[in-house]
C-alpha cells in the first residue's frame, strides 16, 4: 500500500505553503504529493489568499523536490483545450525528470466555472468532450517523434500536429480517471486509465466502483492487474484523543462524522481502516489533508507507512 499526501489549495494556501506541505511529503517518505485542480473555494472558508493554478503549481514542485510523485484529482477537462493541456503536462513531466501523473475528470463544479468566465456545458456533452481530450491527449503523447497526429471529432478536431513535446515518461505519464459514475466512467477508465481513483466513499461502495472497472477492463479484453486500483479519504489522525479531536476542530468536523466518513482516530485506528480499502483490491491511498499548516500532522502519518507498506 503507497500512501499519498492529497491538498485542496482551493481553500486557502499559497504556493509557499504548498511547496513546505510538499517537502514535508517527500522527507518524511510518503510516495507523492497531489493537488486538487479547482478555481473557487468550497464552503464558509475565506480563500485567501485565492486560488492557484495545479500545473503552475506543479511545475514549480517539479524544481523543489527530487523524489515524490506529482500529480492532480482531478484536472477537469472544461478547464482546457486538450493540445496546450498535453503540452503543458509533458513540460511538468520533463521538469520533474518521469514523476508526473496525470488525473483527469469532465469537472463537476458549476459554481468555479460561473465565477472565472469557464463554459459548463451538461452532463452528457461534458463527458462526450471528456473522452474526445482523452483520445487526444493520449494520442499526441504516444505519436511517435517525426510522426503527425490527426483526430476529427464532434467537439475537437486536430490536423497534422507534431505531437511534441514528448513526456519524460514514455509512452506517457499515468492516467488517472476517478468517480463512481456506474457507466462512462468504467468504460472510459478501462481504454485510457492506469489507474482508478474512488472519492470519498464507504468501503462498500468502493468496491462496488472497483467492481465495475474490472468488468469494463474484461469487455475491453485488458487484464485486470493492468490496473491500479485506489481510494481518497480526508484524514484527521493524533496520538491522543485531544490531538484528534483538536484536528476535526480546525477543519470544521466532528471526530465521530470522520470516523464513520473518513479515516480518524490513532494511527493504528487509521492503518486499520486502510487495511480494509488494500482488503478489496486499493493499493493507493490518497490522504486528504485540509489543514495545510499543521505539518505535525503530516509526521504523525507517516507513522502509518511501514505500518501499511
Amino acid at each position: 500500500m503507497k500512501l499519498r499526501i492529497f491538498t485542496e489549495p482551493q481553500q486557502g494556501a499559497s504556493y509557499q505553503t504548498l511547496l513546505r506541505v510538499a517537502k514535508a511529503t517527500e522527507n518524511l517518505g510518503f510516495d507523492a504529493f497531489f493537488r486538487s485542480d479547482h478555481y473557487l473555494k468550497m464552503g464558509s472558508v475565506s480563500g485567501l489568499p485565492g486560488p492557484t493554478d495545479a500545473w503552475i503549481t506543479l511545475a514549480g514542485l517539479a524544481l523543489q523536490t527530487s523524489r515524490i510523485r506529482l500529480g492532480t484529482l482531478m484536472s477537469p477537462a472544461t478547464f482546457r483545450y486538450p493540445g496546450p493541456l498535453a503540452i503543458s503536462v509533458a513540460q511538468v513531466d520533463q521538469m520533474s525528470e518521469g514523476r508526473v501523473e496525470f488525473g483527469f475528470g469532465t469537472g463537476w463544479y458549476e459554481a468555479e466555472h460561473t465565477a472565472y468566465g469557464l463554459p459548463f456545458p451538461d452532463t452528457l456533452e461534458r463527458f462526450d468532450r471528456f473522452a474526445e481530450q482523452l483520445a487526444i491527449i493520449t494520442g499526441l503523447w504516444q505519436t511517435p517523434v517525426g510522426d503527425k497526429f490527426n483526430f476529427d471529432g464532434s467537439y475537437y478536431t486536430v490536423t497534422d500536429s507534431p505531437a511534441l513535446p514528448k513526456p519524460a515518461q514514455l509512452p506517457r505519464p499515468p492516467v488517472l480517471i476517478g468517480g463512481a459514475g456506474p457507466k462512462r466512467t468504467p468504460a472510459l477508465a478501462a481504454l485510457y486509465a492506469d489507474e482508478y481513483n474512488v472519492p470519498f466513499s464507504s468501503i462498500g461502495d468502493t468496491a462496488a466502483a472497483f467492481d465495475r472497472v474490472r468488468e469494463a477492463c474484461a469487455a475491453a479484453g485488458r487484464a485486470d492487474n493492468s490496473m491500479v486500483y485506489s481510494a481518497a479519504q480526508v484524514v484527521c489522525c493524533g496520538r491522543t484523543a485531544d490531538e484528534i479531536a483538536r484536528r476535526a476542530a480546525a477543519i470544521g468536523r466532528e471526530v465521530d462524522e470522520l470516523r464513520a466518513h473518513g479515516l480518524a482516530g490513532t494511527p493504528e485506528e487509521v492503518a486499520n481502516r486502510i487495511a480494509e480499502f488494500a482488503g478489496i483490491g486499493a493499493s493507493r491511498v490518497y490522504l486528504q489533508v485540509l489543514d495545510l499548516s499543521d505539518l505535525d500532522h503530516l509526521a504523525v502519518l507517516a507513522e502509518l507507512i511501514p505500518a501499511v507498506g
